[in-house]
This record gives C-alpha cells, structure tokens and sequence, in this order.
C-alpha cells in the first residue's frame, strides 16, 4: 500500500466511517478482559492506529503510529496469520521477543485484515499488562470474524467513494454540457434572430435592397462562426487537448488584420476605429488564431467602451516580440475584476447585462488567453479612467521578423 501521509489519511478516514468498529473494539474487551484493542493500518515500512479502545492509557489514537519492526503485527502481515500470547513471560515462543519486552505486555492477539479482492490492509489486534487466555478456539475465530467483517466494511467503504467522485464527475460533466447549451442560447440568438428577420425581408422586398441586406447577413454568419469556433476551442481545452496552432509564414499580416478591422468597422458603423501597423517581414504565426485574437480583442471593445471614444488598435514588431493591443475608453474595470477576466463565463457580480463585461456568458476574452499562451506569448489588461482600458498581447517574434518606426 503507499505509506504517503495522504493515502495513511485516507484510510485512517475511511475506517471512521464504519460506524461498527467502535462497538467491535468494545466487545473484544469485554470478552477478553484486555483492555487496549485496535484496528491497526500495517504495510512493510508504517504501523498506523485507525481506531482505538484504550483503557489502560497506553497513550495511542487514530492516527497514532509505532514503529512497524517493533510490532507482533509485522510476522502476523508477513505469515498472514494470527499471533496469539496468553502470556508472554511464560510462552517459549515469545518469553525473549523484543516486542513484550518493549511495550510492557503479557497478552497479545493479533489477526490480519484483508479486503475481499486479497489486498492486506492491517491487523485487528488486542494487547494487555496482564495474561489473558486469548488462545481459547472461540475468542480466535471472533478476532477472525471481527477481521473479515472490517475488511468487507473496508471494501464497500470504498466502493462506495468511487461512486461519490463518479457522481461529482457527472455532475461536473452536466454542469459543463449546460453551459455550453447557455452559450449556444444566449449568444448566438442574437446573430440567428438577425438571420431569421433579414431571410424574411430579403423574401419580401425588391432586389434593389438585396445586397444591402445581404451584407449584414453575411456579418451575422461570420459572428455566428466566431462564436462556434470559441465553443468548440474551449471544449477541446476542457478535454485535456489543447489548442492546436497550424503555424506557418505570412507575409502580409498587417494586411489580414486590416480586414478583420473593417469587417467589425462595417457593422459597427457608428464608432470610430483608429488603427497603427508597424510590422515589416514575415511573420510565423496561425493567421486565422492571430485574426481571431484582434476580432475578439476589438469586439470586446466595441461592445463594453465608451460610445463616444475612438477605439485604437496598434500592432508592432520589436527584435523579440510581436505586440498587438486594443485600447478603449470608458468606465475602468475594477480591480477584482482584472483577476478573473480570463476565466470562463465569468461576470464581475456588479455589472448588469449588457454593461461592461456583462453581456454574453464571457468566452471570448478567454480564448484570446488561450491563442496567445498557445503562441508562447503573454495576454495582459490594463484599466483606468485616465488611461482607458487596454489588452496587450505580446507573442515570440518567430524567424524573418524586422520591424520599422
């Protein structure tokens, strides 16, 4: 068994739990007229006390341990046998053993304790000052009985954890498959509802207002697919498998976030975009992760910044780092908020729905962490009344990068 200090307290924990030992140790006192009994956790190198009747103020409690090559119950574990002294003075086996000696006692039984599937889990053991006739056929076959009863209860015991931890496990699963379906219902009716409302439009107006409609369409899809793809990121993320990055040279990586910019520009009309590029060269990168990374970066802006405030977009390349922030104005986010902005579907608790990082169910900011951790980089926030608020993402510089003022 491992003797760690957590698996000796695990099992010390579980035999509290069988509520039978206590009466067991009471009754083998009783009907042995020894007064210290235990059921005792054995392995090769610790002798641990799990539950105790002591009426002698032999001084151990659960928890308790003695030194395993001190003890009868070590040839007992090693013969998978009992051990039993009437009196140990007097007895030709044990009248010179240490372990009399040692501890000041004349009788002693001791019967090992083994869980249904064999594992040897200790020793159901009795031990007195005074002699005692504990070799009498009867008083054996109860220690044995006693035994096998603790170990079954040992065995259902933890039967019955398994069961507990795969209830918690269930409910963790259900608990995650809900708030996928919340994400799904929540952030994406928005964008379908639009879909729906233009598909009815477009099946009743005149064809001069189709491309008019079918452009906020198609900004509604491409919204949708964000979404999608932030769900199914996270779910590979909770599953152990991580974000896979598709990393290759890009050229004109400048130029491909200037698309993603106006794209949120178009539909977005109203507010006032500003952006800088400083970056020469190429660039390794996953262009669709890094594009994915400013949408939502400059999204989150848009959504949650002051209305009236230009929102300024700056990508640069230094010798080491490729640098990519999204400032706003408004309203800073509170201090105890900038400590879990980045977990999951997380909503500082004083914010209202559709106020500053309160609408949606929160996985954008999220994957943003994730995409820049996948990189090798580094995501940050900043927030002030002064300053705005500002997320920084600064990523590895891979080969052939140079950067100009």
């Amino acid at each position: 068994m491992d003797d760690s200090p957590s698996a000796i307290a695990r099992d010390i924990a579980v035999v509290s739990r069988i509520g039978s030992v206590p009466s067991l140790l009471k009754i083998i006192c009783d009907n042995t007229g020894m007064r210290f009994a235990a059921v005792a956790r054995v392995t090769d190198g610790t002798w641990t006390a799990c539950a105790v009747e002591d009426q002698i103020e032999f001084g151990l409690v659960p928890g308790s341990q003695l030194d395993v090559h001190t003890t009868l119950c070590k040839e007992s574990r090693a013969a998978r046998a009992p051990v039993v002294i009437d009196q140990a003075s007097r007895d030709p086996d044990y009248r010179d053993h240490h372990t009399p000696r040692l501890y000041n006692i004349e009788s002693y039984i001791s019967v090992p304790i083994v869980r249904p599937n064999g594992e040897y889990f200790g020793n159901l053991c009795a031990i007195d000052p005074r002699p005692a006739v504990v070799s009498d056929p009867k008083i054996v076959s109860m220690f044995q009985s006693f035994a096998e009863l603790i170990g079954r209860q040992l065995d259902i015991e933890q039967k019955q954890e398994e069961t507990e931890i795969a209830l918690l496990d269930a409910r963790a699963t259900v608990e995650l498959r809900e708030q996928f379906i919340a994400v799904l219902g929540h952030d994406l009716r928005n964008p379908l509802s639009s879909v729906a409302m233009i598909a009815e439009i477009l099946a009743r107006r005149s064809e001069e207002q189709v491309a008019g409609y079918g452009q906020r369409l198609r900004a509604s899809a491409r919204r949708m697919s964000r979404l999608i793809e932030d769900v199914l990121d996270f779910a590979r993320g909770r599953m152990g498998a991580g974000m896979g990055l598709h990393i290759e040279p890009v050229t004109d990586l400048a130029a491909n976030l200037r698309d993603v910019v106006q794209e949120l520009r178009d539909s977005n009309a109203a507010r006032a975009i500003e952006e800088q590029y400083r970056i020469d060269g190429i660039v390794e990168c996953d262009l669709n992760r890094v594009q994915r990374l400013l949408s939502n970066l400059l999204g989150n802006a848009l959504a949650y910044g002051a209305p009236g405030e230009p929102v300024r977009v700056d990508v640069h390349s230094d010798a080491a780092w490729l640098c990519l922030s999204v400032r706003n104005g408004g309203d800073p986010i509170p201090g105890a908020s900038l400590e879990k902005i980045f977990e999951p579907y997380w909503r500082p608790p004083e914010t209202k729905a559709g106020g500053n990082l309160g609408g949606g169910l929160g996985l954008g900011l999220h994957i943003c962490s994730q995409i820049v951790r996948a990189h090798g980089g580094t995501l940050q926030v900043s927030s002030s009344r002064e300053d705005g608020t500002c997320f920084t993402a600064r990523m590895p510089v891979r080969q052939g990068m140079t950067a100009t003022a």
